[in-house]
């Protein structure tokens, strides 16, 4: 039972990052308000608890539950999973400083980098792979 339950809150956060991110790129502009800016920090929030999520409960399934950790060690494609993971999360550092820093700006209009934004862009792009080799690793490609 313990294993359904950690599989499911890892789905329940892949959904979550996966919504936050996405309600992140349709928030951002090239120029956002602060009550903007203030949605983007929150929703920015909850995109980070959503990825501890997923790599606790991964971390989880990886070395405890289910599967023996050789099955996920010894597979190409779990590398390239939590690789593209790590890569996704290094690039949201940038987005997440500079939503923290300019919620406190308290001007009117907040001018947002364009390489913000093809940040974003990117990790999306990045997330949308995942799911393709966790599909590639069910169907025992990888081994």
């Amino acid at each position: 039972m313990e294993e359904i339950i950690i599989r499911y809150l890892h789905f329940l956060g892949i959904i979550g990052l996966s919504a936050a991110l996405i309600a992140e790129h349709l928030l951002i502009a090239p120029s956002v308000t602060q009550k903007q800016m203030n949605k983007l920090a929150l929703v920015d929030a909850i995109y980070g608890m959503s990825a501890v999520l997923v790599l606790a409960t991964g971390l989880i399934m990886w070395f405890m539950i289910g599967k023996s950790t050789e099955v996920y060690t010894s597979n190409g494609l779990f590398h390239v999973k939590l690789t593209l993971f790590v890569v996704i999360a290094l690039l949201s550092i940038y987005p997440t400083v500079f939503f923290l820093k300019s919620r406190k700006v308290g001007s009117d209009s907040i001018a947002v980098p364009k390489k913000l934004i093809m940040m974003l862009r990117v990790e999306i792009l990045l997330l949308l792979l995942i799911p393709l080799f966790a599909v590639l690793m069910a169907r025992g490609i990888g081994l």
